[in-house]
């Protein structure tokens, strides 16, 4: 079976991904910075090589021998997203991976000019395409496993809240890091998808109180909306993030997620909806969860949150 190197593997999106790669049989690769990194259930099941995503020259014999790609960017790198992505895509090129399969974390626009990571992915994607690489690139607007980080998992279970900053009629398409992995490994065996890139989202275009509603039902006790402002949900992101976020980059992010989060309030390209039924005419192999479903599978008991609130 192929060999697929996941990029970012001791992250939530790309544990995901392994565990999706296992079930289809694949040999899976996980780099990571770290000599022993925690893959948790699946430590001992894929094999691990060394990979600094910001060192340049760790990138080729990191994926040599690998057949696929996946790569998950990293939310503090935000501002390298062309740079790391070019690196990637030359180095894949030169070693001879077949496909580079990016999960940009994040809508793409039609056409550059929108703000934030947005515009930052139209032009990043450019750039990957010209390194000639065989590629496909997917926007995933917003995860559902975001409710289980420190930010969220917390406040819905000891204070019985649900708090998001995103204003009361704005819809978003949630969707499951599970169906991500798929959509990823989906692409793999088709060839029409190379230079091509699509926005990914759930089923379902939910406003806050219908999450709400929806937690509350796979939770079995009634749930407090509290549609937080930009400000105050960046204060809560920054805390429970802790100190992966480098003590002088505080401020800038805090005043970066308020910025994005106000940006998506208002923006008329509604960066957090997907048009799903076009999304399912590309890819009809997809079934897609509900949140009610992924939330009723979900442990949500004790503090099993190992993993970063941003990653």
């Amino acid at each position: 079976m192929s060999t697929v190197s996941v990029v970012g593997a001791t992250g939530r999106q790309g544990l995901a991904q392994v565990k999706q790669l296992l079930k289809q049989g694949y040999d899976v690769r996980a780099l990571s910075r770290s000599d022993a990194p925690d893959l948790g259930e699946f430590t001992h099941k894929v094999r691990t090589r060394y990979l600094d995503i910001e060192d340049k020259s760790s990138i080729e014999a990191a994926i040599e021998g690998s057949q696929f790609v996946f790569y998950n960017h990293p939310l503090h790198l935000n501002d390298k997203r062309e740079e790391l992505i070019t690196n990637l895509g030359h180095a894949s090129k030169k070693v001879g991976i077949k496909r580079l399969v990016w999960n940009t974390a994040s809508w793409i626009p039609d056409r550059p000019g929108d703000s934030h990571t947005y515009t930052q992915n139209t032009h990043s994607i450019k750039a990957l395409w010209d390194t000639g690489v065989p590629a496909t690139v997917f926007g995933a607007v917003l995860f559902m496993d975001n409710l289980l980080t420190d930010w969220a998992r917390p406040l819905l279970m000891e204070e019985k809240k649900y708090i998001y900053p995103h204003a009361p009629n704005l819809g978003a398409n949630w969707i499951c890091l599970d169906d991500v992995a798929k959509i990823m490994m989906v692409s793999l065996d088709r060839p029409d998808m190379v230079g091509s890139w699509l926005n990914i989202g759930g089923p379902e275009r939910l406003t806050g109180s219908q999450v709400t509603a929806t937690l509350s039902e796979a939770l079995g006790f009634e749930l407090e909306y509290d549609p937080s402002t930009p400000e105050e949900f960046s204060q809560l992101l920054l805390a429970a993030m802790g100190d992966s976020v480098a003590k002088e980059n505080r401020k800038a992010f805090a005043t970066y997620i308020s910025e994005f989060y106000h940006f998506n309030n208002a923006s008329p390209t509604t960066p957090f909806a997907v048009n799903t039924e076009y999304m399912l005419e590309r890819l009809p192999e997809i079934k897609l969860e509900t949140l009610l479903s992924w939330a009723i599978r979900q442990d949500w008991s004790g503090n099993s949150d190992v993993r970063p609130s941003g990653g």
